[in-house]
């Protein structure tokens, strides 16, 4: 997938969370089923998330590879890595609530600045996806927590469906 198709698939995963939380009522964010993760607590974690891939693309590139190495295969396709991150959330419940056990409800106020902030995270890596070069993006790794080692190309692609992910989970648990 090119630069701009990657850009594209970032701004309409986001456009429709955001046009989800649009229509919803104020205290959304409170608001979840039994044992499950509220609304506002999806938010606090896909801002976390795309901020940790917005910070690791903001280090010199030497840097990067310096810690991380270089990629070692070919990058895989979008479908590919969706598939590949449900195998493994799948197979690692255990350990996806567990790394996420800590995330608290914002309050309404600070519910609706995350949602800001997500809206401008979104917009810097979509601008950092463009600016990178192809070979960096494809040889260039960073380790993500369920998936192990990815490309860049791979770890934007993944943030894309991250978004979608989480947006469906919405959509189920509100219906």
């Amino acid at each position: 997938m090119d630069k701009k198709a990657i850009a594209d698939l970032l701004e309409e995963k986001h456009k429709n969370l955001f046009d989800w939380t649009n229509n919803q009522p104020d205290a959304i964010n409170e608001t979840g089923p039994e044992g499950k993760w509220t609304t506002g607590q999806h938010v606090v974690h896909l801002v976390d998330s795309i901020k940790q891939v917005n910070t690791a693309l903001s280090y010199p590139k030497f840097l990067l590879k310096y810690k991380f190495g270089v990629a070692n295969r070919e990058v895989r396709p979008y479908e590919e890595i969706v598939k590949r991150y449900q195998e493994k959330l799948s197979k690692n419940q255990e350990k996806a609530q567990e790394f996420n056990s800590n995330v608290k409800t914002p309050s309404q106020k600070k519910y609706k600045e995350l949602l800001f902030t997500l809206q401008v995270q979104n917009k810097k890596l979509q601008h950092k996806t463009k600016k990178w070069n192809d070979k960096d993006l494809d040889n260039i790794i960073l380790p993500h927590p369920l998936m192990g080692k990815m490309p860049v190309r791979e770890i934007i692609m993944w943030t894309a469906y991250h978004t979608e992910h989480h947006t469906k989970i919405l959509e189920e648990n509100h219906s």
